[in-house]
């Protein structure tokens, strides 16, 4: 169902098709030509978008790289710490592991918590 028009839409209307049966033939056949090539003619792109897109992508994706990867260049690489000097002066080296006894590598999570804590018994 159609809604009532309001009476200014009326008269408009009414304007219009009075003017369109008073335009003449050849203004009338140039308006229909100018209509039937606008309709024909393919929507291409602007010219401005392909020249603005294609490095505003490539800046896109490389501010995504850029936020992604941020925080990992912030955070600084653990230092190597240097070796323990026990009270023989030597370097306290890590034990061979083929002449150790197997039952020590069981419980390896607790010896790393051991020697970041520093109670390691000294």
């Amino acid at each position: 169902m159609n809604a009532p028009m309001p009476p200014f839409v009326e008269r408009a209307r009414a304007a219009y098709r009075a003017a369109a049966r008073q335009v003449d033939p050849a203004t009338a056949a140039r308006l229909r030509a100018a209509r039937q090539t606008a309709l024909a003619a393919p929507r291409a792109a602007p010219a401005w978008s392909r020249r603005v897109l294609l490095p505003a992508g490539a800046f896109a994706v490389l501010a995504l790289a850029l936020v992604t990867l941020w925080p990992n260049m912030r955070t600084p690489l653990p230092a190597a710490s240097p070796v323990a000097v026990g009270e023989s002066g030597e370097g306290e080296l890590p034990p061979d592991p083929d002449s150790t006894d197997p039952a020590l590598y069981q419980d390896l999570d607790f010896y790393r918590w051991l020697a970041a804590s520093g109670q390691g018994g000294r």
